[in-house]
């Protein structure tokens, strides 16, 4: 899905799709098993075989979304490093720092091209709007994060609301759109999108734990690197709500170290990593309630995918990397 004519140009494109490269494939998982736990049982008076044909084609498109999901993310992901003047991406040399900032805004720029193509060839409109509203939420919230006032900068609710637009739609919207292919009932289509809403938004919140906690081997990226690019995220509010002192400390900036290490001694003075940990589980909780609320199914494939989407909760919580 990524030949382009230029072999640079398709060598860019591709970078983060080759094998120690690739990532986790955290979201093409995720809606690959949602597409089996929302599997419709057969019908005692249909013909198997074309209920087969029929099932095939259904997982087809579905798996359609996973690669499409996984373009879109790329594709920010190549801008992000761009934006963000980063050096490492997944543990390898990210793609601007090999071959520029003009060929990786290029490159992402042409995955999302190829992903506007396989969106059309589904002939769906709704879930065409609705990932084509993902994309328009990931640069609403890269904006969010690069211009904030003091105020949205102290603000939980600002850091959700940017949380969401770069992290949670995406994932949210394109659970959505495998039930919708599957034409599942508007409740049940909430169900999935509330599933990848929470789920989003809980991976998020120990991401940004772990840019405290974690180290730079496992992270694939510096750790500090948000607090060092001046972007405050839910540890250091919790911090600053125990230790407003600290908020002066925050509205300083952090070009000059000394106010990094003024910073980390009050976030381990205080619970802001924990409370966002706390945080993090609220939303998993809700995501596997959303998985609980799904309608009733005896088919045992149906019922391994849901445990194991709700495995995958516990393991965004539990993850160090």
């Amino acid at each position: 899905m990524v030949v382009a004519e230029v072999p640079k140009l398709e060598s860019a494109a591709e970078y983060f799709f080759k094998v120690g490269a690739e990532g986790k494939r955290f979201r093409p998982t995720v809606l690959l098993l949602m597409a089996s736990a929302l599997k419709f049982p057969i019908p005692e008076s249909t013909d198997v075989g074309v209920f087969s044909i029929l099932a095939s084609k259904l997982r087809t498109r579905q798996q359609n979304i996973a690669e499409i999901t996984e373009m879109i993310h790329v594709a920010s992901l190549l801008h992000d490093d761009v934006l963000d003047d980063a050096d490492t991406r997944r543990g390898v040399t990210s793609l601007n720092c090999i071959m520029g900032n003009k060929l990786s805004v290029l490159a992402g720029d042409f995955l999302l091209s190829r992903a506007c193509v396989a969106l059309a060839a589904l002939g769906n409109t709704e879930v065409v709007s609705l990932m084509a509203t993902a994309v328009g939420h990931l640069v609403t919230g890269e904006t969010m994060q690069m211009s904030t006032s003091r105020e949205q900068r102290r603000s939980m609710e600002y850091y959700l609301q940017k949380t969401y637009y770069k992290t949670a739609s995406l994932i949210s919207n394109s659970c959505k759109a495998v039930a919708i292919l599957a034409g599942h009932t508007a409740e049940v289509s909430v169900l999935a999108y509330e599933y990848g809403r929470n789920l989003g938004l809980a991976f998020q919140l120990i991401d940004d734990v772990l840019d405290f906690t974690g180290t730079s081997a496992s992270l694939g990226k510096g750790s500090l690197s948000d607090i060092r690019h001046g972007i405050i995220t839910a540890p250091m509010l919790y911090a600053m709500e125990e230790f407003p002192q600290l908020q002066d400390v925050v509205d300083h900036g952090f070009d000059n170290p000394a106010n990094v290490e003024i910073a980390l001694d009050y976030l381990q003075k205080s619970r802001g990593i924990e409370r966002t940990k706390e945080l993090a589980q609220e939303h998993v909780n809700l995501a596997v309630k959303a998985i609980e609320a799904l309608p009733d199914s005896d088919d045992e494939d149906v019922l391994i995918s849901r445990r194991a989407l709700i495995d995958i909760t516990q393991r965004v919580i539990t993850r160090t990397k």
